[in-house]
């Protein structure tokens, strides 16, 4: 239940240009500090800094910002009353976001509430509350003298609360004249965009209804997450800054009559309109699972399919050499051309120990329902005897990136393409970390194991086959575990399995994508012999990040500070700790943008985590 509090206060008023007065209503802060107040602060300024410009063209008055480097993620809300200008309304915000640094320091949460603007920021997306239980009135403590002051002021916080939620922008300023006398009524109501209208109209609700205990007094103010209301007897915008509520009060027999109507003829024709739907879709899934099942594929969600041995010795020419295309941690690689005329990649390798079988059937489901345009598709397997284990896959005619950056194509690649690849790269790895059903832990992010179309779109390849393999089969050997420049240090000291496993893994594709060269190849500088990591950390600290930059590229196809930019964001990524590496659908929001913000990151060393053992995700 929400608790509301009234606070008697007296009017300030503070003399501006746009004839306002701008009073703190009342300061909040988080209780909880921060875990890096160096990557915490950066974060704060730089988005309030992404607030005010977007509060700079004047005809904005409310925006939300949100940085999230480092996992000091800031989210950011700014909101200004319709009735200040744009040089006001920057001037209330830079005034609210001063006092809250001041009263709060440095605290993973704060809000400052002023007559005139907001500002808020937290560690979480807090855009969407609207009720959360801090209904607060503050009222003045002057009693109007005018008999019907109480009525005036009743009505016309009723017809707010009822127009604004209809209104595109969520704001309403509206007058009245107090009956018999020469005071008029001032009153505005303010909800945050991004709350839905149901939410709006009930917060309003609460206000107007906490207001009304403020009556007879001659102002107040009433305060939400989501919605603010205020009321006075003295002007706090000009007469030409009204509202016309009229249209948005409407809600007669007429109209409800028309909407009823309308609502019926509309809805008859949209049942019209889904049957014919449905008719097409399930005719076309019965044909389409017809095809799949005359053509040996199938696109149904039971798994992947079940292929014979002789179906795989015809499709390679019994593993001819010819036919042989790759050979790696996982097994050895064949092009075959299944009976259908479908080219696809044949993966040879060992079953799962005994103990590992009961999980076998749902492992290979998982993986094969996994539907991504930058993940390589499991199309069916087969099993032979009881050691040997074949994956049908997609097959990628231009091979894998390694070839690109290092091996016999080195070169061929311009600074457009390498971006694409890593923006792809990117978007595989969040949605098999977030945005599919199982998160997925891929653990040998490597440019072997990413794929490139006929495009030269990336596909990442071996995802979720860790758990498939027996683990004398797995990449996680002494020798790998060993060369902390391509693995994650807390998986190879310790076997800690995360997101950020992968991150780290990333965060190493992106220099050797940047640079042409191997992560693992020693890089002379000076009179000392670098790996990739290494090196590149010690460009960036003495500020010639653009030295790494492949001599095969054309300096003309690229900008030079977008790709100091990327050093930066792969060198976030392979921080030794953990929980300072973004994750990857922070990455992919930067790169979005392709503007990462320009943060410094942290050089430091590993330290040993204490961390329990318990399980690890897939």
């Amino acid at each position: 239940m929400a608790v509301m509090v009234l606070v008697l206060i007296m009017e300030v008023a503070t003399s501006q240009s746009d004839n306002t007065s701008n009073t703190l209503i009342r300061p909040y802060c988080s209780q909880f500090g921060v875990l890096n107040d160096i990557f915490f602060l950066r974060n704060l300024n730089n988005t309030i800094s992404s607030l005010r410009r977007q509060l700079a063209n004047g005809t904005v008055h409310q925006a939300v910002a949100r940085t999230l480097i480092n996992g000091e993620t800031v989210y950011g809300l700014a909101v200004c009353r319709q009735y200040l200008s744009g040089s006001a309304c920057l001037k209330c915000l830079d005034t609210a976001t001063k006092e809250a640094r001041v009263q709060c320091g440095i605290k993973n949460g704060a809000r400052t509430i002023y007559d005139d603007c907001e500002f808020r920021y937290e560690n979480h997306d807090f855009y969407t509350e609207a009720n959360v239980g801090g209904n607060v009135g503050l009222c003045n403590n002057k009693t109007s003298s005018q008999p019907t002051f109480l009525q005036i002021v009743t009505k016309l916080l009723s017809d707010l609360r009822v127009a604004t939620p209809r209104m595109p922008g969520f704001y309403a300023a509206s007058t009245r004249k107090v009956t018999g006398s020469n005071v008029t009524v001032y009153a505005i109501a303010q909800c945050h965009i991004n709350i839905s209208q149901s939410a709006c109209a009930e917060c309003l609700s609460i206000r107007s209804t906490t207001l009304s205990n403020c009556l007879p007094y001659i102002s107040g103010r009433a305060i939400e997450a989501g919605c603010f209301m205020r009321y006075s007897n003295t002007a706090f915008f000009r007469d030409n800054q009204t509202t016309d509520l009229t249209p948005f009060l409407k809600s007669g027999k007429s109209s409800t009559k028309k909407a009823i109507i309308g609502g019926v003829t509309g809805g008859v024709g949209m049942l019209l309109l889904v049957v014919i739907f449905l008719l097409w879709h399930f005719s076309k899934k019965s044909h389409d699972r017809r095809k799949d099942m005359s053509t040996g594929a199938t696109e149904l969600l039971q798994g992947p399919m079940a292929y014979t041995h002789n179906n795989l010795i015809n499709a390679t020419n019994n593993f001819s050499k010819e036919n042989k295309v790759g050979e790696g941690a996982f097994g050895e690689v064949y092009k075959g051309t299944l009976n259908d005329g479908e080219v696809v990649a044949i993966k040879k390798t060992a079953m799962p120990s005994k103990g590992r079988k009961a999980l076998f059937s749902n492992e290979l489901k998982i993986i094969s329902n996994v539907h991504h345009r930058h993940l390589i598709r499991l199309l069916g397997y087969c099993n032979k005897g009881s050691h040997d284990l074949f994956l049908i896959l997609e097959f990628m005619e231009n091979g894998s990136l390694d070839k690109f950056l290092y091996g016999e194509k080195r070169g061929s690649l311009n600074w457009r393409q390498r971006f694409d690849i890593i923006f792809g790269v990117a978007r595989g790895l969040a949605y098999l970390h977030e945005q599919y059903h199982v998160t997925i832990v891929h653990r040998d992010i490597k440019a072997s194991n990413i794929l490139l179309d006929n495009d030269l779109q990336p596909k990442i390849s071996d995802f979720g086959l860790v758990r498939l393999l027996p683990e004398d089969k797995t990449h996680i050997s002494t020798k790998v575990a060993g060369t902390f420049g391509f693995v994650a240090p807390e998986y190879a000291i310790h076997g800690q399995v995360s997101e950020k496993v992968d991150t780290y893994s990333f965060g190493v594709l992106v220099l050797e994508i940047i640079s042409g060269k191997r992560c693992t190849d020693g890089i002379e500088n000076g009179s000392v012999t670098l790996n990739l990591i290494d090196y590149a950390w010690d460009l960036y600290e003495n500020g010639i990040q653009v030295n790494l930059i492949d001599v095969t590229l054309d300096p003309s196809e690229y900008v030079q500070e977008d790709v100091k930019k990327l050093i930066e964001l792969s060198l976030m990524c392979t921080q030794s700790q953990a929980s300072t590496r973004p994750s990857m659908s922070e990455i992919v929001s930067i790169l979005s943008d392709r503007s990462p913000e320009q943060i410094q990151p942290l050089r430091s060393t590993f330290t040993e985590p204490n961390v329990a053992s318990g399980s690890a995700p897939s």
